[in-house]
């Protein structure tokens, strides 16, 4: 039994939002109860106490779009590379990136994204990968570190046709193992999904292929008009837009994930609702890659479950909190966008996806939930109401705000120390690692 408490209790719970002096108790991966820390610890005195020493508890971050395959990129220089649009950028950095990919390298990107998540207390991840050096095996590679790392996890295999059939067939079955593997898994740590890539590099014999092998209860995670050259090339090759071609082939409903969603028309944004698809916006990479802003607050309006992810541009999902906030208001010229719909975006809708692949309650800390829970050094220089959280998160905190993260009840860091790996050994081979897939990449 664990205590975390002494300090400010944001819950995410409409019927107690804020517990100025509060408390949660876990018995082992599910919340046992909320409320004052005192009457608490009197409650339960002999519960291991974790102290926030005044800081702001609140429920563990949820990431509904990463890219584990990318976390050797940093710092990486490729000979001749110098794009000129988006498919270049594709082509000349993150594609021969995974193109040089074994399951080893795999392995320890995907070590390194999970520590680095867990610092900024983020303990669920949607990742969408690609090793197209090494595909079968993939994924297994990396359910097995999240699991060892504490992580809770929603795996998929980026299925495309751009290396050749055989590789895309690899990819199909890839997806359908993890998945059947996953389904099979009693810890509601590990989820699998079919991943793709985008419309332009899956022709029609691939989608037959996808949707007559995926397993039962299974959804989609595909990028979706994420340039525009996604959104000409199907309207050329196929005579429609992307999401109607989505649409005919069955790609669509309420397990299918479609990442960006930047080129899409107001019919689509319906199809996708009446569908209860979901979307995720991930803006620093929108921005990075210059790819344009996406519909998201429209989306929002229109009653789409829309969540908020990284795409691996960051682990900290406060940074893309505060980049999503001024995306949108200086894209829109309005001060008063995004103030409710990004929060909503983080703290709620995440939540809602994760809940539609996962058992327990997440993003929330009432009993039954799953004990997932992060402690913050912040200490707010001004009133913290249940009206001003989000403001307060905003402005004041970052991932690096996180003191120990508490992921499924087992705390997986306390006072900024990771507690299930040797952190220092760790990424000692995640450099290792990553020197020798830039000389495979350079030569």
């Amino acid at each position: 039994m664990l205590l975390a408490g002494n300090g400010r209790l944001v819950t995410r719970d409409p019927e107690q939002p804020l517990i100025e002096n509060g408390g949660v108790v876990l018995d082992g991966s599910t919340i046992k109860a909320v409320g004052n820390y005192e009457t608490l610890k009197a409650a339960w005195p002999d519960a291991e106490l974790i102290d926030a020493r005044g800081g702001v508890i609140m429920p563990a971050f949820i990431n509904t779009h990463e890219h584990i395959y990318s976390a050797m990129a940093r710092g990486l220089s490729i000979n001749g590379y110098n794009p000129k649009g988006f498919l270049d950028i594709l082509d000349g950095m993150w594609w021969t990136i995974d193109r040089n990919l074994d399951n080893e390298l795999t392995k320890q990107s995907a070590i390194a994204t999970y520590i680095d998540s867990i610092k900024n207390g983020c303990t669920t991840v949607f990742d969408h990968h690609a090793s197209f050096g090494e595909i079968s095996g993939s994924l297994f590679a990396i359910g097995e570190t999240a699991k060892e790392l504490g992580v809770r996890s929603c795996l998929c295999y980026e299925i495309s046709d751009r290396d050749g059939m055989e590789k895309s067939r690899a990819a199909v079955k890839e997806n359908v193992d993890f998945i059947r593997h996953a389904q099979k898994d009693d810890t509601d740590m590990i989820a699998g999904m079919m991943g793709m890539h985008a419309s332009f590099t899956i022709s029609d014999e691939t989608m037959e292929l996808c949707r007559s092998v995926k397993p039962e209860g299974a959804g989609f995670h595909i990028h979706v008009a994420e340039g525009i050259y996604d959104l000409h090339q199907c309207l050329k090759a196929h005579g429609k837009r992307i999401v109607d071609r989505l649409y005919d082939w069955d790609i669509l409903g309420e397990k299918t994930l479609l990442g960006h969603c930047i080129y899409i028309n107001p019919h689509e944004m319906d199809l996708i609702r009446d569908t209860n698809t979901m979307v995720v916006h991930n803006p620093e990479s929108n921005m990075g890659n210059a790819c344009g802003c996406p519909p998201t607050m429209e989306l929002v309006h229109r009653g789409v479950l829309t969540g908020l992810g990284t795409d691996g541009y960051t682990h900290d999902m406060t940074e893309s909190y505060k980049v999503a906030n001024v995306l949108h208001k200086h894209h829109l010229c309005d001060p008063n966008a995004a103030w409710s719909e990004v929060p909503a975006m983080l703290f709620e809708n995440n939540a809602k996806i994760a809940n539609r692949f996962f058992k327990k309650p997440l993003g929330v800390l009432k009993p039954g939930a799953a004990a997932d829970v992060i402690i913050t050094d912040y200490i707010p220089l001004t009133p913290m109401t249940a009206d001003n959280i989000n403001s307060h998160i905003l402005f004041g905190m970052t991932g690096r705000s996180v003191t120990t993260t508490i992921g499924n009840g087992r705390v997986l860091m306390k006072d900024r120390v990771l507690t299930g790996i040797d952190e220092e050994a760790a990424l000692a081979k995640v450099r290792e690692a990553s020197r020798r897939l830039w000389k495979k990449i350079n030569g």
